[in-house]
């Protein structure tokens, strides 16, 4: 795989999110999760969701993209204020999802840390990862 790039995500980035969520939701929870709702995930619901929010993404949050030299995402990662109400931490990660063949290369790493680095920007001294 040609070398990766973090940049912050954009409302056209949508459509390529949607593939590398229902992609990666399909291997990850394939036994864990019931198959016949793996197999109702649609692409086009997923970019839609996606859509909507990279266009009105709320203050304090963010998500970035892992892109290739050929300009393909393979991965996304999202992060913000912490939205349980836990007193105890300020941030979170919302998610970071690395399609199969990003794997092994250290994408998840670097998605990671780009939003760590995000919500320090932020002013969060805290975070959480629920796993």
């Amino acid at each position: 795989m040609s070398s990766i790039r973090i940049r912050t995500a954009i409302p056209a980035d949508a459509g390529a999110i949607a593939r590398v969520n229902v992609d990666t939701w399909r291997t990850t929870y394939s036994g864990i999760v019931p198959a016949d709702f793996l197999a109702g995930l649609s692409y086009r619901d997923s970019q839609l969701r996606w859509e909507e929010g990279l266009s009105a993404e709320l203050p304090g949050t963010g998500t970035v993209v892992a892109v290739t030299g050929a300009g393909e995402i393979v991965g996304y990662a999202g992060a913000g204020p912490e939205r349980g109400g836990d007193p105890s931490y300020q941030g979170e990660i919302y998610v970071i999802y690395v399609r199969g063949d990003g794997q092994r290369l250290g994408v998840g790493r670097r998605l990671f840390e780009t939003v760590v680095q995000q919500l320090r920007r932020d002013g969060f001294a805290s975070m959480l990862v629920w796993t």
